[in-house]
């Protein structure tokens, strides 16, 4: 699937923040903070997924 520049720059913002969380999570393992991000990292995948659907069923470079 060919897409666009901005599509590639949201994506990649998404999956920045779902890495910071991750390794937040990761490196409190045991803690209810470790719990916490890791929860926020599932919920900002699910809205990575609804943004780059929507994106996708706008833009006519990607769709």
């Amino acid at each position: 699937m060919k897409t666009c520049h901005q599509f590639n720059t949201v994506r990649a913002e998404y999956e920045r923040e779902i890495g910071y969380m991750i390794a937040h999570s990761e490196r409190h393992k045991g803690r209810p903070a470790a719990k916490s991000s890791a929860k926020q990292a599932a919920s900002a995948k699910a809205r990575m997924a609804r943004a780059l659907s929507s994106h996708v069923g706008r833009c006519p470079e990607c769709g």
